[in-house]
């Protein structure tokens, strides 16, 4: 399993993957996810994914060379260093996995092997706007947008809450990167499939391309700080929160939580054999 997320903010992107790959609890791996796209001045990519390690691994290396031709538009063909948009890199990654399918789907399936591959690819290419796309194992996909401003894939659901709550365009990149940073810990102490080292990547809006790349792993100070932090804090903020009160009548207490005048009736207790 993995864990990878990019988020979308009008100051840039921020992108994070873990690297391990597991097939067994003796079968435990390091393979990074995350791959950099880059011709300084004219366009900056990331692309990041999960599920089977072969297929992503065959995608990834297809997409260099894959390429679009339409039949409408004569001329070069599109492939992800022409690419006009980042909608059209992100079609030339969707024909990548449906290439990928169409040569080994069919094994695969005869050997019980389902196509399974999630990923991510967001950037930048000049002439408009940054854009973050998750495509999936059909090789179609869906847009970020100010109201959804990030994506993930793989083990995405303990990370989840933090970006919920603190995540919106207007977001710094390194506060952003910091939710990620929350994000991923929280993965990382709830799932073994998830796992050290990390690679973080910030991109700055208009610059195509990006100097703030870093492998973190578990000498990393900032990590290390961050992860004690956060579980104190966490601890602090539940021991600030009062007990539950159960009695409203006989204890003062602004917020009991046995209260009249519920909607709805705690449950009945079962006594015999016909009740209902």
């Amino acid at each position: 399993m993995t864990y990878c997320v990019a988020i979308k903010l009008n100051a840039g992107l921020v992108f994070l993957s873990d690297s391990r790959t597991n097939a067994g609890l003796d079968q435990i791996s390091s393979f990074r996810k995350m791959m950099i796209y880059e011709k300084r001045g004219s366009r900056f990519l990331v692309l990041l994914s999960a599920g089977n390690l072969s297929i992503a691994q065959s995608v990834r290396e297809a997409l260099q060379t894959t390429q679009i031709v339409d039949e409408e538009h004569r001329g070069e063909p599109t492939t992800i260093w022409n690419a006009s948009s980042m909608f059209d890199a992100a079609r030339v990654l969707g024909c990548a996995v449906r290439n990928v399918h169409e040569r080994d789907g069919e094994s695969l399936r005869q050997a019980g092997v389902e196509f399974n591959v999630s990923l991510v690819l967001g950037g930048q290419i000049r002439g408009e706007q940054m854009r973050l796309f998750q495509v999936y194992s059909a090789g179609n996909f869906i847009e970020a947008t100010d109201e959804t401003p990030y994506f993930q894939v793989g083990e995405s659901k303990y990370g989840k809450p933090v970006l919920d709550r603190i995540l919106t365009p207007d977001t710094s990149l390194d506060d952003a990167a910091k939710c990620a940073l929350v994000s991923m810990d929280s993965t990382l102490k709830s799932n073994l499939s998830v796992g050290l080292p990390l690679d973080m990547v910030l991109y700055e809006n208009n610059r195509y391309e990006s100097d703030k790349i870093v492998c973190i792993d578990e000498g990393n100070p900032y990590f290390r700080m961050l992860h004690d932090r956060w579980g104190a804090e966490l601890r602090n903020a539940f021991d600030t929160i009062e007990s539950p009160h159960w009695d409203a009548e006989r204890q003062t207490c602004a917020s009991p939580l046995h209260a009249p005048g519920c909607r709805y009736q705690p449950l009945r207790k079962t006594s015999g054999p016909f009740d209902r």
